[in-house]
């Protein structure tokens, strides 16, 4: 992950590189290169670095979650029992096994952790509920809500 002095050293080349592959990380090297009215070899150079300082953590498909059958998005609230170190790193252990969990925050407020969770219908739900979150080391309280539709749902950050 880049610190701030990297961050700061983000010119409009590299600014213009990054929100552009963040649109299409397919790009061609060729087309990136055209966009930002750079030569090819140094469009390439300017992309490993910022590959090789950790700007860019991976490429990956998205994909739509409803057209391969995950129906149900939730976000999950947990509350630990207790937060001394061992029980937090079981639980953190734990989720990262589970599939379900797209994402996992650890937070401040009323409870302890956010999870986004994705399964295919309220069977899977219940099931993802009852048989792996509820049991997981140190949960005292877990609090569903369904997502009825979403209004914003991006990967883009906001460079410029």
């Amino acid at each position: 992950m880049p610190n701030t002095y990297q961050t700061q050293t983000l010119d409009e080349l590299d600014k213009s590189i990054l929100s552009i592959l963040q649109r299409d990380g397919r790009i061609s090297n060729a087309d990136l290169a055209r966009r930002i009215s750079l030569s090819q070899p140094a469009t390439h150079a300017r992309l490993r670095r910022l590959e090789e300082r950790g700007y860019i953590d991976s490429y990956v498909a998205l994909l739509d979650r409803e057209q391969v059958g995950f129906d149900m998005l939730c976000f999950v609230r947990v509350s630990l029992k207790r937060h001394q170190i061992e029980h937090v790193e079981q639980f953190r252990a734990a989720v990262q096994k589970m599939p379900e969990v797209m994402e996992c925050h650890f937070v401040t407020g009323d409870f302890d952790y956010l999870l986004k969770v994705v399964v295919r219908n309220r069977k899977e739900l219940e099931r993802f509920l009852v048989r792996k979150l509820t049991p997981a080391p140190g949960v005292a309280r877990v609090y569903t809500n369904l997502v009825l539709s979403e209004v914003k749902s991006t990967t883009t950050l906001p460079l410029e």
